[in-house]
């Protein structure tokens, strides 16, 4: 196997958002494996459904790479680290190739991210409304910026033959080879709702079969070989992989290593429910000295036992409003917790599980607010700063986040915020309750890891 600093890869990429890039992606990075490859899937941006997709495609975690929450300084070490031992990297863009951070330029971009790791750029279009048209608009994505290489195309929803030969022609003139022509196929979507696809983790049968279908439309499709070879061409990067032991800092001899004083247990919320987080969340929690357990709030009546600290991160809490309020042992046992001081972190889907009511549900009751669906989307990179102390961080720790949520708490914010939000308006949001640290924002811990090392030091003297 090659080493990760030399680990051909490829960003895909598309003009804008529902030209094919997952399908494509998934697609390739199924296709790959069947290989016998080792492929390492990755997402440009913060989404947390699109990984899910990845991680069946190739049995291994799939990652983020978001130049905003973690900024550009991290995006090419994540990489390297999740990138071990592989021998192809899949990198799926976000929106449209140059589409960035809001009011930031490029920031955040799939461009941006492709230029962070030296890697050419598959461009994948929608052709079903064109013909001599797609010349231009490739030529177009081509000249933008001379930094990004894309390196081919993908033709998506080509009609027909006739079709083909039209587009094929066309594209002579830009020099971009084509490397693939899928046809439509219905067989190979993937149902969405008010937060985009439905995850993995929710419909594992159906989504095992969608997964096979895009592995076998773009092995028909698409010339792997010379996908490989334009992964080959990728120049090497410079720099180390991002290791989590080394990112908490932790003294050699750090005393929750021994058997007087064994590692904090931290439950972390899983199952249908809760499916958002970041692998290297764990990776860090593990670092920084504790023992991860991970728990279905949907199945499990307890907490696993001598759980010291617990953290339920993002999710679809209110599709399964009912059956999680069914479960009143396990929302008892969360409540007792949370009322003992123990640290209990909850972002976006947590913070609902932790109010005192869902859509007229009951919930844990940790927090005095009610949450109810909207039909408003909130979305958007957001600036924070730690309003006072609490489990994660020390009062006046900036970090970014994001938010991606169809419902409302109200009050929005208790009489301890979590954060206090500059972008793109000034307010305060979340809750600082004894142990608790309850928010909508997402955040990226590889960006802070002082978040993961403070709150298991927290589980370990709470």
């Amino acid at each position: 196997m090659v080493t990760s600093s030399s680990v051909p890869r490829l960003v895909v990429a598309a003009p804008s958002s529902g030209s094919g890039k997952t399908t494509v992606a998934t697609g390739l990075m199924a296709a790959f494996a069947a290989r016998g490859l080792a492929v390492s899937p990755h997402k440009v941006g913060p989404d947390y459904i699109d990984p899910g997709y990845h991680a069946l495609a190739t049995g291994r975690a799939g990652r983020n790479l978001d130049a905003y929450l973690c900024g550009p300084e991290l995006v090419g070490p994540l990489f390297l680290h999740g990138a071990r031992g592989c021998d192809i990297a899949v990198v799926e863009g976000v929106m449209g190739l140059y589409d960035g951070a809001a009011g930031e330029g490029e920031l955040a971009s799939t461009a941006h991210v492709a230029k962070l790791l030296r890697a050419p750029v598959v461009l994948v279009v929608d052709a079903s409304s064109q013909s001599r048209s797609v010349a231009a608009l490739v030529h177009g994505f081509v000249s933008w910026d001379p930094e990004v290489r894309v390196g081919g195309v993908i033709l998506n929803k080509v009609a027909s033959d006739r079709h083909e030969v039209m587009l094929r022609e066309a594209l002579e003139q830009t020099g971009v080879p084509v490397l693939g022509v899928l046809r439509r196929a219905p067989q190979v979507d993937t149902p969405s709702r008010h937060l985009g696809l439905v995850p993995v983790a929710e419909r594992r049968g159906e989504a095992v079969e969608a997964v096979a279908a895009m592995a076998a439309q773009v092995s028909d499709g698409c010339d792997l070989d010379g996908l490989m070879e334009l992964a080959r061409s990728a120049a090497g990067l410079s720099g180390a992989a991002w290791d989590a032991a080394e990112a908490v800092s932790l003294p050699t001899h750090h005393p929750t290593q021994s058997d007087e004083n064994p590692k904090p247990r931290v439950a972390v919320a899983g199952g249908e429910a809760f499916t958002f987080s970041y692998a290297e969340h764990t990776e860090l929690l593990t670092a920084a000295g504790a023992e991860v357990v991970p728990f279905d709030p949907l199945r499990d009546e307890e907490l696993p036992e001598g759980t010291r600290g617990l953290v339920i991160g993002g999710g679809f809490p209110e599709v399964y409003a009912s059956e999680l309020s069914a479960n009143e042992p396990l929302r008892k046992a969360v409540a007792h917790l949370a009322e003992s001081g123990a640290p209990v972190a909850a972002e976006c889907a947590g913070l609902l599980y932790l109010c005192r009511e869902l859509d007229g549900l009951p919930m844990c009751g940790v927090l005095d607010a009610g949450a109810r669906m909207t039909e408003r989307l909130t979305l958007g990179y957001r600036d924070a700063v730690a309003v006072g102390d609490s489990v994660l961080a020390a009062a006046g720790t900036r970090m970014r986040g994001h938010e991606f949520h169809r419902t409302a708490v109200e009050p929005g914010a208790g009489a301890e915020p979590a954060w206090g939000l500059r972008t793109p308006t000034r307010r305060v949001e979340g809750f600082v309750r004894r142990g608790v640290h309850a928010s909508y924002l997402h955040t990226h811990w590889a960006a802070e890891p002082g978040v993961a090392r403070r709150f298991v030091e927290r589980c370990r003297t709470s």
